[in-house]
């Protein structure tokens, strides 16, 4: 995504638009894998060494509470983030950590329609996210 685009994020969000949040914002697009803190950290500081490990902590939980960012909990119960906002869900590989994104409509449709018709009680519903956890093969041969 280019610096423009990633600017009309900031701003649509309401957000000043800083060096600091972009750089961060920048580091989660480039690393586009689901990055953990760490990783989102060193990212930044190779390019932005001024940067404190405090502020970009700041800088992610703002960006999660503005919905640019989405948080991923792994099995290992590691933090990770997530800049794709429509709805979707994840495939994780546990043996790996790898995370990768998994889009079906059919299957957000199904559990939506399901939840309006069978409340929990008690407890209202703001999203669902299905997790599907399993191991990724080796790329077949075509």
């Amino acid at each position: 995504m280019r610096s423009s685009q990633l600017r009309e994020k900031l701003s649509a969000s309401g957000l000043k638009i800083t060096p600091q949040r972009m750089a961060v914002l920048e580091a989660v697009h480039r690393l586009k894998d689901h990055p953990s803190t760490e990783k989102i950290i060193a990212h930044v500081q190779k390019a932005h060494p001024n940067i404190a490990v405090g502020t970009i902590y700041k800088i992610l939980e703002t960006f999660t509470d503005k919905g640019l960012l989405s948080k991923v909990k792994t099995e290992q119960e590691r933090m990770r983030y997530d800049v794709v906002t429509q709805r979707h869900h994840h495939l994780y590989c546990a043996e790996t950590d790898r995370i990768e994104d998994y889009m079906d409509e059919e299957l957000s449709a199904m559990l939506e329609e399901y939840f309006r018709h069978k409340a929990i009680p008690g407890f209202e519903v703001k999203d669902l996210r299905v997790e599907i956890k399993g191991h990724f093969l080796k790329e077949q041969p075509h």
